[in-house]
């Protein structure tokens, strides 16, 4: 179920696709408690961390996007989660250049990396699995993926949507977005709903409230799918419900630190 957790709570309302970054900067932490609703009771199974830093290469200098899920204890014997989600993005305008996904889930494990090349429109993608029948343990599946300009992974999506003038819309208005996940472009929808006062673990805020939809994909079932971030010039998430094949989940904050403004 956690490998569909971030294409849930990626939201972008695609009011200006050349935002600069005013909401966060390196430093930043984000940490969220994961629900999933078991026998219809919502019970809190995991911990989401939310961290940027700067990297630097020969030739510029990154924001790097991570983040972690970890079950916690009690629940590692039941379904054990340690998935890590990284994007390496420039730091103005929030395009990605590298991104990888390590996910263990239950005794699953699956690794992916994705070289953007923005120029040719092209991901060069690599998918390793476990495959007893290779001596290294591992099978590699290399591909180079053709990609839409606007097309982002999944965390740079996510974070390029705080980067977005959201006062300037209207209810009801709404976009679409391409985020490519296990090689495939994915349409996502999103939906400008209204603002809306909600209690977190940080206190009362105002926050912009948008439904996210999918296309082609079991990750989300019906309408009931929202995502509110902070209706200030942080607009960090805090809070998302959800529903997917086998149930129902929630994200909701417990803390933030090192936060821009």
């Amino acid at each position: 179920m956690m490998k569909y957790f971030f294409t849930l709570i990626i939201g972008c309302l695609a009011l200006s696709l050349h935002a600069q970054n005013k909401a966060f900067h390196a430093d930043e932490k984000l940490t969220f408690t994961a629900g999933y609703s078991m026998s219809g009771i919502m019970t809190d199974f995991a911990q989401i961390t939310m961290e940027t830093s700067t990297v630097k290469t020969k030739s510029a200098t990154l924001l790097r996007l991570k983040c972690k899920a970890t079950t916690y204890s009690k629940w590692d014997n039941y379904f054990k989660i340690r998935d890590l989600y990284e994007s390496y993005v420039s730091p103005s305008n929030i395009t990605p250049y590298l991104y990888k996904r390590e996910i263990d889930e239950g005794g699953y494990y699956k690794f992916v990396k994705y070289n953007f090349n923005h120029k040719s429109k092209t991901v060069k993608s690599l998918i390793r699995k476990k495959s007893k029948k290779s001596e290294s343990g591992f099978w590699d599946t290399n591909n180079t993926v053709k990609i839409k300009s606007e097309t982002r992974d999944i965390v740079s999506t996510l974070y390029y949507l705080r980067t977005l003038d959201i006062k300037k819309a209207s209810p009801g208005d709404s976009d679409t977005f391409n985020v490519l996940f296990d090689n495939k472009e994915t349409k996502m929808s999103f939906t400008y709903v209204k603002k809306e006062t909600i209690s977190t673990a940080i206190g009362k805020k105002e926050c912009y409230k948008l439904k996210i939809s999918a296309a082609g994909t079991d990750a989300l079932k019906g309408g009931d799918n929202f995502l509110w971030l902070t209706a200030d010039e942080n607009k960090i998430p805090v809070y998302a419900k959800f529903k997917i094949a086998v149930g129902s989940g929630e994200l909701k904050i417990k803390s933030a630190s090192g936060l821009k403004n």
